[in-house]
């Protein structure tokens, strides 16, 4: 009988994730965000949170009982506290969270459409308020063939379907407003790119976040490369969807860091598995203490950002 050690035993507990979410609610009220009236986003991230926790929970993936994915995300939201100024953020981290969870429904169904649409209707609500999401589907594409095995006629057209629906009911009701330029001003962005590596607008707190999730990300990705075989087929494709687009986040929020705010938002959405995984599965005296190395930088940086605020984010 392998020994558990501390690691394991958090991971492992119910009671992990409501203390999560007490210390997130706690964090927030000392960040200030009912009275900088945060109060919408922060209900946004309390949804993002319940939704990450049902996509563990429908997908399995982890193979054991544990909510270290939802507790991760939570964690590393809270670290990067200052995402809450950003509706635009919180919005595109539900939305791409939804994604998620209809699209693994399709998992080897050529003839879910109604998922596929669902799925592809969230990156559509997404693109409305960041429209450069839109060039992460092509990537959601390739991913549908080879990782979801749901890719034929009526799932594309159902995908492009779900892309452009929100855009009906906003186009709608922009022309009950006449203002018929708002949608024709909403696309040519997608063409417009600012200097590669122009890191002059990030702030130091911002690299530090930034940076770190990045490693948790590739220690997550690491791990899992190097365990997978003992999860299931489905569970593998499933985790190389996230590995596959936390690798273009990086990229683009490398190359345009101007989109940082809303792409580590959505890097943090890919990580969460991956560094839950790492802590719920492994149980050796080197992981052990990496684990809490982990919780004690974390908590840190989101003492670092709190207390220490050098510029408005």
């Amino acid at each position: 009988m392998s020994h558990k050690r501390s690691q394991n035993i958090i991971a492992e507990s119910r009671i992990a994730l409501p203390l999560t979410i007490v210390y997130g609610l706690v964090m927030s009220i000392l960040y200030g965000a009912w009275e900088q009236q945060l109060w919408m986003q922060t209900i946004i991230l309390a949804i993002s949170t319940l939704l990450m926790a049902e996509l563990n929970n429908s997908n399995s993936l982890i193979r054991i009982f544990s909510r270290m994915v939802s507790c991760s995300f939570l964690f590393m939201s809270v670290m990067a506290i200052f995402l809450l100024h950003s509706l635009q953020a919180t919005i595109v981290q539900l939305c791409l969270i939804a994604f998620y969870l209809s699209f693994f429904k399709a998992y080897q169904n050529a003839y879910a459409t109604g998922w596929v649409f669902y799925a592809f209707f969230a990156i559509g609500m997404a693109s409305v308020v960041f429209v450069q999401i839109l060039y992460f589907v092509p990537i959601l594409w390739i991913l549908m063939i080879f990782n979801i095995l749901a890719f034929g006629a009526r799932s594309f057209v159902a995908s492009l379907l779900g892309l452009i629906t929100p855009y009906w009911f906003i186009g709608g009701y922009m022309i009950y407003l006449q203002q018929y330029d708002t949608l024709f001003n909403h696309f040519p962005s997608l063409t417009q790119f600012s200097t590669p590596f122009d890191y002059s607008s990030i702030t130091q707190h911002q690299m530090v976040t930034f940076g770190w999730v990045v490693f948790l990300f590739l220690v997550g990705t690491i791990h899992y490369l190097r365990k997978r075989y003992a999860d299931k087929i489905r569970t593998r494709m499933l985790y190389e969807v996230f590995i596959t687009v936390g690798i273009c986040y990086i990229i683009f929020a490398v190359l345009q860091p101007h989109h940082y705010t809303i792409l580590l938002s959505m890097l943090i959405v890919n990580t969460a598995p991956l560094i839950g995984h790492f802590i719920a599965t492994t149980q050796t005296r080197f992981t052990n203490f990496s684990f809490h190395v982990i919780v004690i930088v974390t908590l840190f940086i989101t003492y670092y950002n709190i207390w220490m605020p050098s510029l408005k984010f």
